[in-house]
C-alpha cells in the first residue's frame, strides 16, 4: 500500500505545484493584460509595458526557484491544494520526504514556467520594436 501511495503522490505533486503556479501567474498575466489594454492607444507603449511586467514575472519566477531549496513547502498555497485533494497521503507519508520531493519538483516546475514566460517577454520586446519602427516609417 506504500508503494502505491508513494507512486500516487509523486504523479499528484507536479499537478498540485503546476496549478499553484498557473494560478499566480494567470493573475499576474491578467494584470499584464489590464495594463496593456489600458495603452492600447499607443501599440508600441503597450508593447513595451507589457515586455517589461512580463519579464519581472520571469525574474519573480526565477528568485522563487532559487529560494526553493530553503522553503518549507507546507507554508504554500501548493501544498493547501496538495493536502485538500490527498489528505491519506499527507497522513502517511514521510514529512520530510515528501517535503524534500516537493522541493525539488517545486524548483524544477518553475524553471520550466519562468522559461515559458522569458520566451513571451522576448517575443513582446520584439513586438514593441517592429511596432516602434512602423510607427517611425509610417511618420517618416
Amino acid at each position: 500500500m506504500a508503494g502505491s501511495t508513494s507512486g500516487r503522490a509523486m504523479h499528484e505533486i507536479p499537478l498540485c505545484i503546476d496549478l499553484s503556479i498557473r494560478r499566480a501567474c494567470g493573475f499576474f498575466s491578467l494584470a499584464i493584460a489590464t495594463v496593456m489594454i489600458a495603452l492600447s492607444f499607443d501599440m508600441a507603449l503597450a508593447l513595451r509595458s507589457g515586455a517589461a511586467m512580463t519579464g519581472f514575472l520571469c525574474c519573480g519566477l526565477l528568485v522563487l526557484a532559487w529560494r526553493s531549496s530553503v522553503r518549507d513547502v507546507r507554508r504554500t498555497e501548493f501544498w493547501c491544494i496538495f493536502a485538500a485533494r490527498n489528505p491519506e497521503i499527507v497522513a502517511q507519508a514521510d514529512a520530510a520526504r515528501l517535503q524534500e520531493t516537493a522541493r525539488r519538483i517545486w524548483q524544477r516546475r518553475l524553471m520550466w514556467h519562468a522559461e515559458r514566460i522569458g520566451a513571451a517577454a522576448l517575443a513582446l520586446w520584439a513586438g514593441a520594436g517592429i511596432a516602434a519602427f512602423v510607427r517611425a516609417y509610417a511618420q517618416g
